[in-house]
């Protein structure tokens, strides 16, 4: 089975490292699925979920805020201003922070704590 090895970095560490089969993260240019043989990509990162699509069948998934993705020679980055795998957010602490950032109508925090709910929600259906 072809692979291509993923870094998922946040400013402040690594987050997620290893092997996968695709990865789906959102760009400037929507969302993009990076799959082993892509051609080269550079492109920001927009607030969104990442999915992970390991070799072994397992997804990861991850809430991501900002920066860049770059994949070449069967090499994905994800490197990324703020970056959380789902099974490390607390999900009340979010529903929270939705409601402040609607009571404050301030759509990049918004935006931020539905990335972090959808990808904390979606682990949990799994």
């Amino acid at each position: 089975m072809a692979e291509l090895h993923v870094e998922l970095v946040a400013a402040d560490r690594k987050v997620w490292s290893g092997a996968a089969t695709i990865v789906v993260a959102r760009t400037a240019s929507g969302d993009t699925g990076i799959m082993p043989g892509h051609t080269p990509v550079l492109s920001v990162l927009e607030s969104g979920p990442v999915t992970i699509r390991t070799t072994d069948g397992k997804t990861v998934l991850a809430a991501v805020h900002g920066g860049f993705i770059s994949f070449a020679d069967n090499k994905l980055s994800l490197l990324a201003e703020i970056a959380e795998l789902a099974d490390e957010i607390d999900i009340t602490r979010a529903e929270r922070a939705l409601e402040r950032a609607q009571a404050e109508l301030d759509a990049h925090a918004e935006r931020r704590a539905e990335v972090r709910l959808f990808a904390a929600r979606g682990l949990k259906a799994a």
